[in-house]
Order: C-alpha cells, then structure tokens, then sequence
C-alpha cells in the first residue's frame, strides 16, 4: 500500500495525520508498520491482506484478552475495513533469563482462566488460517476433529500434505484417548506462543501479539513453546512451580499436540514441516 494512501487512512481512522511511517518486522500475514504522531506517541498500523482478511478477528481477541485477562498485550486504538491500528509496546523479540520467568507467571494466570467446555464463543485464527471453536465437551474429541483433522485435511486439499500422510494421521487419531489418557480441565490459552509473537525488555515480557485464543487443555500451548524453543528450562521449571505439569508430558504428550503447529506450518511452508510429521507419526506406530 502507497506511503500517502497509509497516512490518509491513519488519519481518518484518528483524526491526526502521522509525522512518518517505518516498517516493521513481521508481516507475514498483514503489512505492519509503526507511526509516528505529531504529539509523539507512536502506533502500530497492520493492513490486511485481502487474500486472508484476518484483521477484524484479530482486533477481537486483543480485545477480549485485554479486557479479561492481565496478560501484556496491545490496545486497540482503532479498526476499520481492512485496518488495524493498535498500542506501540516496548520491547524486542523472543525472552531469556528473568523473562522466562515473568512469561511463565503471565502464562500460568492465563491458563487458570476456565470454561466449563473446550472451544470458544467463535472462530478464530492462527496467522492467516482458520482455528473452528465449536463448544465441545471433551478435549479429546475437541484436538481430533477440530484441530488434527481439520488442519491435515486442509493441508492435504492445498497440495502441501500427501494423501497417504493423512490416512495416517487419521489412523493415529483414532487412538487418541490411549495416548493422550486423562486430561485437563479447559484453559484460555494465548495459541501462538513462539518468539515472533513475545516482546520483552530488561527482564520482563512486555507484550504477547499475535494471539489465536480459545479453551484447550493447557498443555497444547506448553507443547508449542517447546517445539519452536521460545523458552527454556527455566520457563518450565517456573511454571511447574505455579501449575503443575504432570506427568508424561515431556516423553510423549508434548509430541502429540505438537502435530497440530507442525501441520498448521505444512499448510503455510510445505517442506521439512511435513517429514517432522511423518517422523512423529513413526514414533507413535502409524
């Protein structure tokens, strides 16, 4: 989108024309740029693609997290057809040491956010694809159908996942409830936990973005941030502290949630993602 066409649109959308505007890291769904007002406040601007058009729904759930939860996340300035205007937050990407911490105190307050069902009052994202959240009593049901299924499905008819791949992945569905056993209670879980999507600054997370919220068994989002190593052991060890994780995680739970990533990534990139699946399929006897 034109420089002068972005100003114009800030400054309906605000009633002040920005000073400059600078690109920002990121993007991969939406263009996303920081402006910078007359008064010296700077904001945050995301165009939507309209291949994807995934704005709005983003604009509700910084909201609905924002309003309901204590976790660091941007304020919605603003929003119009196509436009997302949002708080600027300090901080780089990605946390260590004292960080690590901090985000498993913020993490574990989100997740004792309950629901008496796994799901969410309505659909969602995950960058630019769909997440459905139809109400579902049990988890097990909830991560097959709605999230392993639907995912390998959707990458299978994109032409990014094998036909073969996903008999296997429904033969391994199948069996779910032997692999996962008990689980837990739902959980409001941020969704896209990876480095990309945590700012931090001098110890301390300053911001999560990015969000693809529902109710899930928190162990999903444990999973996640293991799989693209956004934090460490001592995350781990902080959080345990807060909410216990129990036992079987580690060896063999946290690679079965995380087919649901790495199959939202063979939809998006193809490549390696899909022989990682194939790999965890192996590990599992399909």
């Amino acid at each position: 989108m034109m420089s002068d066409l972005l100003l114009d649109i800030i400054e309906s959308a605000l009633g002040v024309r920005p000073v400059r505007l600078a690109p920002m890291s990121g993007g991969c769904v939406a263009q996303v740029v920081r402006a910078d007002l007359p008064d010296g406040l700077r904001i945050v601007a995301k165009i939507d693609d309209p291949q994807y058009q995934t704005l709005a729904t983003e604009a509700f759930m910084l909201r609905f997290l924002k309003e309901r939860t204590a976790a660091p996340v941007p304020e919605v300035i603003a929003e119009a057809p196509g436009i997302l205007i949002m708080q600027h937050m300090p901080g780089s990407t990605g946390a260590s040491g004292n960080a690590e911490e901090h985000a498993a105190e913020i993490l574990a307050s989100l997740h004792a956010i309950g629901s008496p069902q796994f799901g969410f009052d309505r659909d969602t994202v995950i960058g630019s694809l769909p997440q459905p959240n139809p109400w579902t009593e049990s988890w097990i049901e909830f991560f097959r159908e709605h999230r392993l299924l639907f995912v390998a499905q959707m990458a299978m008819k994109h032409g990014a996942l094998p036909a073969t791949t996903l008999s296997r992945i429904e033969r391994f569905a199948e069996h779910l409830d032997e692999v996962l056993g008990a689980t837990n209670k739902p959980s409001l879980i941020h969704g896209d936990v990876w480095s990309g999507n945590v700012l931090s600054d001098k110890g301390r997370i300053t911001a999560l973005i990015d969000p693809a919220i529902y109710f899930a068994d928190a162990e999903i989002e444990l999973a996640f941030i293991g799989l693209f190593s956004t934090f460490g052991d001592r995350f781990y060890a902080a959080y345990n502290e807060r909410r216990t994780i129990r036992e079987g995680f580690f060896e063999s739970r946290r690679d079965v949630y995380n087919l649901y990533p790495l199959l939202v990534h063979v939809r998006l990139f193809g490549g390696h993602y899909a022989q990682s699946v194939e790999s965890t399929l192996k590990r599992f006897g399909c």
